[in-house]
């Protein structure tokens, strides 16, 4: 899809500024944009006239609603852009969206403040070209810092109106993969992402002001996530892409095994194997969607705990259930009892789980030719830049110690119930040969 130039751009937005003000008084349906499915966006607060599809809006709370996504379409966020009248600040792990990216450069070429911080540490080349185009078109733009994982996903327009999201501005991705954006206006939110942004871009360090909703990687992720699990007393429906988190598997398989309802909704993906089995055996219910690019893709990264309850939360944002997501990354996300939100959300993560399959784990197996104790090792890098690598373990030895050695490095961890552990060998270079051993079980594998 090519570009669209400057003239035609500025063009499209006078018109759709003059056509907004004379339908003030009553007109209520605009065109979807490309890459947009059809939505419907009321210009005033008519009680008459629904949302659009996948827009929910909140009667109590009017600082938050939330887009659901495929169903609300990209269209609301292209406008949250093209309408920007002094500033526009977008915080982005991938950016590729040729409408996004010209609209952005529009924008600075009417005199709007557009700035943008892009991820290198690992999609620097997928930004590339991207980051070429706007610094060539008047945006200043920036790359997160080296050796940060830049994986928030926010745009916030004229000091007034963040969108904290869970998606990428992907376009290939928008028909069919399930997301969240949440628009929020509340003036203490808004300022913490703004001042947070401020420093980003300028290479400064900061401890993100929580604001009044607001959970931030790497500062209160983790806990505020845990705070929701552990609260939970009925119902917890969860829908994320990773589950490579032990102490959030570990806070799940609890709040199962304390009888609440757990239902988590997800991608299929070998790697979380082994969480999920071990969610699964604490009576955790499962259900998975293939990933064969025909599928609903769960991409969004939600947790709602006791919807319709006075104590109901949920919690939406782009941290993924990882150790880098919650522990080193720069995420952003939202936590709130708003009624809107939740139930808007709560409905989508039920419809999701009602149309995948059931997950029924692994059955434990001895390997062909094992005698005695035995395991098996697979192991994934995790940072090639710093030699981080993960390193599954499944063993017949439960409640002992598993050790991944490899290159002089080694590290520990206690196998569960079912005999599986994840090691975090941190040192030696991709492709090492790492020896685990359990019990007295020995096995070998590489990333």
């Amino acid at each position: 899809m090519e570009r669209s130039t400057f003239p035609y751009r500025t063009i499209l937005i006078t018109l759709t500024a003059v056509a907004l003000a004379a339908c003030a008084g009553g007109c209520g349906n605009t065109a979807p944009r490309q890459g947009a499915q059809a939505t419907v966006a009321t210009t005033s607060p008519t009680p008459t006239r629904p949302p659009a599809p996948g827009v929910h809006r909140s009667p109590l709370a009017a600082s938050l609603r939330v887009l659901t996504e495929p169903q609300a379409g990209i269209g609301p966020i292209y406008r949250l852009i093209t309408m920007a009248r002094s500033s526009v600040e977008l915080t982005m792990y991938e950016l590729a969206d040729h409408t996004a990216e010209a609209d952005l450069a529009v924008d600075a070429a009417r005199g709007v403040d557009v700035r943008v911080i892009l991820d290198q540490h690992l999609e620097k080349s997928r930004n590339r070209s991207a980051y070429d185009y706007l610094a060539g078109h008047g945006v200043q733009v920036r790359w997160g810092p080296a050796g940060t994982t830049y994986h928030q996903k926010t745009l916030t327009v004229d000091g007034t109106t963040s969108a904290v999201m869970t998606l990428n501005l992907v376009a290939e991705d928008y028909p069919s993969t399930r997301d969240f954006a949440v628009i929020d206006t509340g003036r203490a939110d808004v300022a913490a992402i703004l001042a947070t942004f401020n420093a980003d871009f300028a290479g400064r360090v900061i401890t993100p002001p929580d604001g009044t909703d607001l959970v931030w990687s790497p500062t209160n992720a983790q806990g505020s996530i845990l705070s929701v699990i552990n609260g939970a007393t009925h119902a917890l429906a969860v829908e994320d892409e990773e589950m490579d988190d032990p102490a959030i598997t570990r806070a799940l398989a609890a709040a199962a095994q304390r009888g609440v309802n757990v239902k988590i909704t997800m991608t299929a993906d070998p790697q979380w194997d082994q969480a999920l089995t071990e969610l699964a055996r604490a009576g955790v219910h499962i259900r998975l969607y293939p990933d064969n690019g025909s599928a609903l893709y769960i991409h969004a990264k939600a947790i709602v705990a006791d919807v319709g309850r006075a104590d109901q939360w949920v919690l939406v944002g782009s941290q993924n259930f990882s150790i880098a997501s919650l522990g080193y990354n720069r995420e952003l996300g939202i936590r709130t009892r708003d009624p809107a939100v939740v139930a808007a959300i709560s409905a989508a993560l039920t419809k999701d789980y009602a149309r995948a399959a059931r997950y029924s784990p692994a059955t434990t197996s001895r390997p062909t030719g094992a005698k005695g104790a035995w395991c098996t090792a697979t192991a994934s890098v995790y940072n090639a830049s710093d030699n981080e690598n993960n390193v599954y373990v499944h063993s017949d030895q439960p409640y002992q110690s598993a050790t991944a050695a490899a290159d002089g490095y080694s590290h520990s961890y206690q196998t569960n119930d079912s005999g599986y552990a994840l090691i975090y060998l941190n040192g030696p270079s991709p492709g090492a040969r790492i020896t685990v051993t359990v019990g007295g079980a020995t096995c070998t594998t590489s990333d």
